[in-house]
């Protein structure tokens, strides 16, 4: 029963991040109907300059600040150099272009800071809490994301700029015809994106930190996001967290050679009862 309890909480955590992540790829697919593929390259690069200033400094939450400040810069100054470019052109320009990118970001990151692991410090010690079965960083992660989510949801109901961003999504014409300024709106929408996705790759990266650490956090990210709909940012949050949950489940019962198999076939199931997703709704087209 406590190896139950134990594995769940951990499922959770760990769902959280892949949450995070997810989220992140929904905001911008909702924008532009591209799935950003840089996205992990993106919050690697955060990550790296989380480390740098963390060995300056010493202090874990300038790092940590530096992090989100240079993910959100990152996600602004992709979408409007790069992004901008080809967004009136065939949409597998956008996603060809994002795994280009993230390719070269990647690359980046093993040129500057090398290839070998670098020891990457927790938010919180290891050491668990005595009252419940959860470790200080597993409710950081789990807090982290729950403020997060309640911000996004704060910011698309009852604020300008969530309206705006909403317009922008689903009317960009008609958005522009009623004065808002869609191309402003959408880089706002890629540097909130990344700056979530740079969230997700401080609570993923510890304990150390290299060039491909990233990788399966994003493949469980993009699993989490499909799961609950590209459409739906909360309904990534759910998929976060069965994708976790599961992938705990299987890892502490069967064996963590098997998760990425697990998650997998989590997606398959799910998919082939609900093909857009958990949280995905009927759409109508005329033909």
């Amino acid at each position: 029963m406590n190896q139950f309890v134990s594995l769940t909480f951990e499922g959770i955590a760990n769902g959280a991040v892949y949450a995070a992540l997810g989220l992140s790829l929904v905001i911008v697919y909702q924008a532009t109907r591209v799935v950003n593929f840089a996205q992990p390259a993106l919050a690697l690069i955060a990550a790296y300059t989380a480390h740098t200033v963390i060995r300056a400094t010493g202090s874990y939450w300038l790092g940590f600040a530096s992090a989100v400040a240079a993910g959100t810069l990152l996600g602004v100054l992709t979408e409007r150099l790069l992004l901008r470019r080809v967004q009136d052109r065939s949409p597998l320009n956008a996603v060809i272009l994002t795994l280009g990118l993230l390719l070269a970001l990647r690359g980046l990151a093993g040129m500057v800071w090398g290839n070998l692991q670098h020891s990457f410090p927790p938010p919180m010690s290891f050491r668990d809490l005595e009252a419940v079965p959860i470790s200080p960083e597993e409710l950081f992660a789990l807090a982290s994301v729950a403020l997060v989510a309640a911000a996004l949801f704060v910011l698309h109901r009852f604020t300008p700029l969530g309206l705006r961003m909403r317009a922008a999504a689903l009317r960009p014409e008609s958005a522009r015809l009623s004065g808002v300024r869609v191309g402003l709106v959408l880089t706002a929408g890629w540097g909130i994106a990344s700056a979530i996705g740079a969230l997700a790759g401080m609570l993923a990266v510890p304990p150390l930190l290299s060039p491909t650490v990233l990788d399966a956090v994003f493949v469980y990210g993009i699993a989490a996001a499909v799961l609950g709909g590209l459409d739906n940012p909360f309904g990534a949050l759910a998929g976060g967290l069965v994708i976790g949950v599961g992938l705990s489940y299987v890892s502490g019962y069967v064996g963590s050679e098997l998760t990425t198999l697990a998650a997998l076939a989590i997606l398959v199931v799910v998919l082939s009862l609900r093909p857009a997703g958990l949280f995905s709704r009927a759409t109508v087209r005329k033909v």
